[in-house]
């Protein structure tokens, strides 16, 4: 991980994840470790939230397509770390909230991704 390039993204736009039968699994023990480490984060790193949340549907079963994608995650945040949440005085304090769902974007067990985004002001606060 030391050696590794960063990244732009926490997860490629063409990424699918699935059951992913094929693949060896890995210690599950470990891998959701690194979800619970990574849904903490989540807490002030909201331009994770959507990567972590789909690789944590494997969790009872994971794999190394699974891993992979939380070693990319892991990568992002190697070259983001200087990312801060800043929210200047003076701001207004309108309270603003977007929501957006995928219906049925998960086809292994038909389950739907929501989002949202909630700003105070002009920033983003979850």
């Amino acid at each position: 991980m030391e050696a590794s390039k960063v990244i732009d993204t926490p997860i490629s736009t063409d990424t699918r994840l699935d059951m992913d039968e094929s693949r060896s699994p890995v210690n599950q023990t470990m891998y959701r470790g690194i979800i619970g480490s990574f849904l903490y984060l989540t807490t002030s790193r909201h331009d994770i939230v959507l990567s972590v949340g789909q690789c944590a549907r494997f969790q009872s079963n994971p794999k190394e397509s699974h891993l992979k994608a939380t070693k990319r995650i892991l990568t992002y945040l190697k070259g983001t770390h200087d990312m801060v949440l800043y929210y200047p005085s003076g701001d207004n304090f309108n309270l603003i909230g977007y929501v957006d769902a995928d219906y049925v974007g998960y086809l292994m067990d038909r389950k739907s991704t929501s989002g949202m985004a909630n700003f105070l002001g002009s920033c983003l606060i979850s």
